[in-house]
């Protein structure tokens, strides 16, 4: 099994910075695609954004050239660095990947949620 982690959530006025991270801990995997994704109260779960294992990226329009997307692939750790926070990013911050485990008699990918972080952006 694989477990994802994420951290760097919190409070933070309009017009600030957070960035979140995103640690996978297990054995014998590797992530191919990770993303991140949002939930405010009463909405829909939405993509913020997404990066293959090949560095192509895709964003929301809502957080285009405010919100960048990384990995570190030594680390086994995704990031989403967010700034010029708005009221309207209020919402639960979830990271998904799909991990490509190699086993002993076979390979194969499954998909993973961590258990959310909190976002609050005051006005």
């Amino acid at each position: 099994q694989v477990q994802l982690v994420e951290s760097g959530g919190g409070l933070v006025q309009a017009g600030g910075s957070l960035r979140l991270s995103c640690a996978a801990s297990g054995s014998m995997f590797s992530i191919n695609a990770m993303g991140w994704y949002r939930q405010a109260p009463g909405k829909q779960r939405e993509l913020v954004a997404r990066m293959t294992s090949g560095g192509s990226t895709n964003y929301a329009d809502s957080v285009k050239g405010r919100f960048t997307i990384s990995r570190d692939n030594a680390k086994n750790t995704g990031y989403l660095q967010m700034n010029s926070l708005k009221p309207e990013d209020t919402a639960v911050y979830y990271c998904n990947a799909a991990i490509r485990h190699r086993g002993v008699f076979s390979t194969y990918e499954k998909d993973y949620w961590g258990q959310g972080t909190q976002v609050t952006v005051s006005s």
